[in-house]
């Protein structure tokens, strides 16, 4: 990944290699030896309330949004780096550390692989660069001091060759060292979506009673009396016992009575299942824009 190439993701999506959402890019460093860019200070957490260093070794540009070679939580794990002050030597190697990539232990003071020379850089604030302070510093730090270590994008066309111990001067500032041209930037609002959690629904049975009533047919016998008259057919039974006699006779009467049971049979299977649906919803903020005026003083 080229210089070029580098400076298009400032602000961008940061995605791990996953393709897990990370956080944006705040900004790009350049090693000072190499020119390359050799880390990106991404925010993360609620809000960009959190920035972490990750290394650009095996990112690449997917579409509008920079991928690194490493997973989400092994950025959001990394060290804590307070990326308004200089990076010491043992950050930098601690952060070489976390995410797996060789250090040489024989580094130079500047904290950068063995070969820099780490000598005959003026610092603004007056502190010599042979002391062994780091050099990756951010933005405002860098405006002041070229060619001083690891360094911000914007700063990568500067001339390092000066050392001489004098500032260089910023393209917007009124001065004999400025070209004549001045940049206007203007804030843009980039609106994303995160998800959260609303609720939670669960799915619950429980037992219920009622009363059923059903309507059965049932069978019962019942008693009569049948008279058939004497016939020759059944003469002989009919005189068969003494003349005159007591005598008795006995039969069983029964019926069906209801008989109730119950028997659990499944009847249908119920699940919870989510449909997304699609709002839209109005979101504000105020952006900040420069405006040029012309004072001239030829008219006057």
């Amino acid at each position: 990944m080229d210089t070029e190439e580098i400076s298009q993701v400032r602000g961008a999506k940061v995605i791990d290699l996953n393709g897990d959402k990370i956080g944006k890019v705040e900004e790009i460093y350049l090693d000072k030896e190499t020119d390359k860019p050799e880390w990106a200070l991404v925010n993360t957490g609620m809000f960009g309330s959190h920035s972490t260093f990750v290394p650009l070794q095996g990112s690449s540009r997917q579409g509008d949004d920079l991928q690194v070679s490493f997973d989400k939580e092994q950025v959001k794990d990394a060290p804590g780096v307070d990326a308004g002050k200089e990076l010491s030597q043992s950050e930098e190697a601690e952060l070489y550390r976390h995410y797996g990539l060789d250090y040489s232990e024989a580094s130079s003071d500047s904290g950068l692989p063995e070969g820099g020379t780490g000598t005959g850089v003026t610092d603004t604030t007056g502190t010599d660069a042979t002391t062994g302070e780091v050099q990756d510093r951010s933005m405002s730090d860098m405006n002041a001091d070229a060619g001083y270590g690891d360094r911000p994008l914007e700063t990568a066309e500067v001339d390092q060759g000066d050392t001489s111990g004098t500032t260089d001067t910023g393209h917007d500032t009124s001065g004999p060292s400025t070209d004549d041209a001045m940049t206007r930037s203007e804030e843009e609002l980039r609106v994303g979506t995160r998800k959260q959690e609303t609720g939670k629904v669960r799915l619950r049975k429980h037992v219920v009673t009622e009363n059923v009533t059903q309507t059965v047919p049932v069978q019962r016998e019942e008693v009569h009396i049948e008279r058939e008259p004497i016939t020759d057919a059944n003469v002989g039974d009919a005189t068969s016992g003494p003349a005159i006699s007591d005598e008795e006779h006995e039969m069983t009467l029964s019926e069906e009575v209801p008989v109730v049971d119950k028997q659990a049979v499944p009847k249908e299977r119920i699940r919870l299942d989510k449909d997304v649906t699609t709002d839209e919803t109005q979101v504000s903020e105020d952006v900040r824009r420069e405006e040029i005026d012309v004072d001239d003083d030829s008219r006057r």
